[in-house]
């Protein structure tokens, strides 16, 4: 986790978990699920609902409507790991 974790970003707990709970859901979908995606031209159902349900959708709304209410910083963290 530590190599992934990016330079010049402030490591905390909460930032560290984060990155090993976004990293293992997109561990669960390979290259082979991404590509069968993109030829057969389909949205990644399966995919979003595994971020949704682990919470990772709505993570910069505020709590009181649902959200995380965490900041554009950990928003930032956990596209890069999906992207990585």
């Amino acid at each position: 986790m530590s190599r992934l974790f990016p330079s010049g970003i402030e490591r905390t707990t909460e930032r560290a978990q984060i990155v090993d709970s976004v990293v293992s859901i997109c561990n669960q979908f390979d290259d082979r699920y991404w590509s069968q995606k993109d030829q057969l031209k389909e949205f990644p159902y399966e995919f979003r609902e595994a971020m949704a349900s682990a919470g990772w959708l709505g993570m910069t709304m505020p709590i009181e409507y649902g959200g995380s209410g965490l900041g554009v910083t950990e928003a930032a963290l956990m596209m890069r790991m999906v992207g990585h």
